[in-house]
């Protein structure tokens, strides 16, 4: 910890995990070495100004673009309004609420200048799902999309903590301005910076797409420059030309970090989409000339699917992450736009990248290396190295960890200095990793290990299968078997013909003991609003 810390409130840094449950950090780059005073905002915009970057456009949206000047001058009025009229103190929790658009951007930073934590949520969540992360991180403040307030106001029924909540207009352009807009007319457009420790807590993020009960992640600015470090300058490399677009809502880090953090840290441009839909996403590429997208696998699979490629010609990069990239979405993209793929593995716990490749360091199949700041280990169950080629727990360290708000979870993650994200892997010989399956997704059949992940490889070669998902189910011979949900391109015209058709088919891709004993056709496969495919939905049918 730094010699003192900025908070007044002093809840979310007294909920940190105990130090022996805290993964040892690395801070082995020299774009790592962080003052020990550091507000994460100040190094994303305010810099930025004095780089001479005023009127350079921050952000593209529908019917909006905003200079770097107006950004700042839009988060001082704001962090204004946080201090003077909602009463914020240093180290208060601040739920942000909206989908990607320019005035959400402006309150996460501005929330950040003014020294308070960052909890940002997904726009579908409904008010069940706002309660317990209100509840949990003590949240007595919220900005809000005016979209998106009758979720929120009634989850401040069952919230009596969260006392103030003011709505914004999407682009702050509304004929007759919501509560934010009202407030901030007449605040100053400069504002000092709170002198936060780089080890503040500067957001919470909750994690998405599971069950039980939602686990709050915290971060410190200095991991949001780690990021930015790590990925931006060591994996994405954008230039200040680069203009980034994606489908991942800024409550989730891989989207915090793409559309918000890497551009800016870029001295670039973000254009942001409230709904990034195949059509919507392949439009807005084309209108802003977006040069570098981020999307799950899913997504990417939808956009060659819509047929929209002819709209997507400036694009230089994309990324994928959220879930395991299958080998035929790789390579059919490549084929489509000649595009290596850069494949990322992360974790909300770690807030972004941590294992991954890009250019030439792409091998397909592999996910990558760890990204330079980071390192990773196979291991087995006893903590212990095991040999190339040999499934095992993937153990990372690097300068982001996991720390857990006050749950007990955390002595899961962490174990004996390293963070594990719950994924079964190999590496190979080079040191580069091979994704097999979340520690949850492998499936025992008849006393065989089976990837399920493997699987959907397989399946997805074939040319009828557009997605796929792979899961165990219950049989009372071989204790659980594979089975297999199927969304097809065309309806078939012999469903049991096919399936046989598809199960030889990964008979002769992969050994076949592996082969879905089951598939069931489906016209979609249920997704988290970051495209991750839910499959424990999947379990329970």
């Amino acid at each position: 910890m730094s010699t003192y810390t900025a908070h007044i409130d002093s809840f979310a840094r007294d909920a940190l995990p105990p130090p022996e449950l805290q993964a040892d950090c690395l801070f082995n780059l020299d774009a790592l070495q962080f003052p020990d005073r550091l507000n994460c905002a100040t190094e994303l915009l305010d810099i930025k100004i004095e780089q001479g970057l005023s009127d350079k456009i921050a952000i593209k949206a529908d019917g909006a673009s905003w200079s770097y000047q107006q950004l700042l001058e839009k988060a001082n009025q704001i962090a204004h309004v946080l201090e003077d009229d909602m009463g914020l103190k240093t180290g208060n929790r601040v739920l942000l609420r909206g989908p990607n658009n320019p005035m959400m951007a402006a309150c996460w930073l501005a929330v950040i200048k003014a020294g308070g934590i960052v909890v940002a949520t997904m726009p579908l969540l409904k008010a069940r799902d706002l309660e317990p992360i209100i509840n949990k991180a003590e949240i007595e403040f919220a900005l809000c999309d005016e979209r998106l307030k009758d979720d929120l106001f009634e989850a401040q029924t069952l919230c009596p903590q969260l006392k103030t909540v003011y709505l914004f207009d999407r682009i702050a352009d509304s004929q007759n301005g919501t509560e934010l807009e009202q407030k901030m007319q007449g605040k100053p457009t400069s504002y000092s910076n709170i002198d936060t420790a780089a080890d503040d807590i500067a957001l919470i993020a909750f994690t998405s797409g599971t069950t039980g009960q939602p686990k709050g992640t915290m971060h410190y600015h200095s991991d949001v420059m780690a990021m930015c470090v790590c990925v931006g300058g060591e994996l994405v490399k954008p230039t200040s030309e680069d203009i980034f677009i994606g489908s991942p809502p800024l409550a989730f880090t891989f989207g915090l970090g793409m559309s918000l953090a890497l551009p800016l840290y870029a001295g670039a441009t973000t254009a942001l989409v409230e709904m990034p839909t195949p059509d919507n996403l392949a439009n807005a590429i084309y209108e802003f000339k977006a040069t570098i997208c981020s999307t799950a696998p899913t997504g990417y699979r939808a956009l060659m699917s819509a047929g929209k490629i002819d709209l997507l010609g400036s694009l230089k990069k994309t990324v994928s992450a959220g879930e395991h990239l299958p080998l035929p979405t790789y390579q059919e993209w490549e084929k489509m736009t000649g595009i290596k793929m850069i494949d990322g593995l992360g974790a909300t716990e770690m807030i972004h990248i941590f294992v991954s490749a890009e250019g030439d360091d792409i091998r397909p199949g592999a996910i990558g290396k760890a990204v330079p700041g980071y390192e990773c280990c196979i291991l087995d169950d006893e903590g212990k190295p095991v040999p190339a080629g040999e499934n095992g727990r993937l153990a990372v360290k690097g300068p982001t960890a996991c720390k857990y708000l006050a749950d007990d979870r955390q002595q899961n993650y962490v174990v004996n200095g390293w963070n594990f994200p719950g994924d079964i892997c190999y590496m190979d010989a080079d040191g580069f990793v091979f994704y097999q399956a979340r520690a949850d997704d492998m499936i025992i059949s008849a006393g065989y290990n089976i990837s399920g992940p493997e699987v959907e490889v397989a399946l997805l070669s074939h040319d009828v299968v557009q997605e796929c998902a792979v899961v165990a189910a219950a049989d009372i011979d071989r204790g659980t078997i594979v089975k297999a949900f199927v969304v097809l391109h065309e309806s078939p015209e012999d469903q049991a013909k096919l399936i046989k058709e598809l199960q030889d088919h990964v008979k002769q891709t992969i050994a076949p003991y592996k082969y879905p004993r089951a598939i069931v056709f489906v016209d979609s496969l249920p997704k988290t609003q970051t495209g991750k495919i839910q499959r424990h939905k999947l379990r329970n049918e």
